[in-house]
């Protein structure tokens, strides 16, 4: 998988939350930075399966996303 994933610690929820902005929705969370980075790998990859199987437009990865 090629897309970016932007991983960051969330004090409220006392988790790492992960998420792929090209994904829209993906996102995930895990007590460990390994825990949430194996979540969101799995919830990814459900999300492109389940875009395929419905037949939508899944995006091509762009790689690091550049903000200004």
């Amino acid at each position: 998988m090629k897309y970016e994933i932007i991983i960051w610690w969330s004090e409220e929820d006392q988790a790492y939350l992960a998420e792929i902005p090209e994904l829209p929705g993906c996102m995930a969370d895990g007590v460990t930075h390994a825990e949430v980075l194996a979540n969101i790998n799995e919830v990814s990859t459900l999300w492109l399966v389940t875009a395929a199987r419905e037949n939508r437009q899944i995006p091509i990865p762009k790689g690091r996303l550049q903000y200004a």
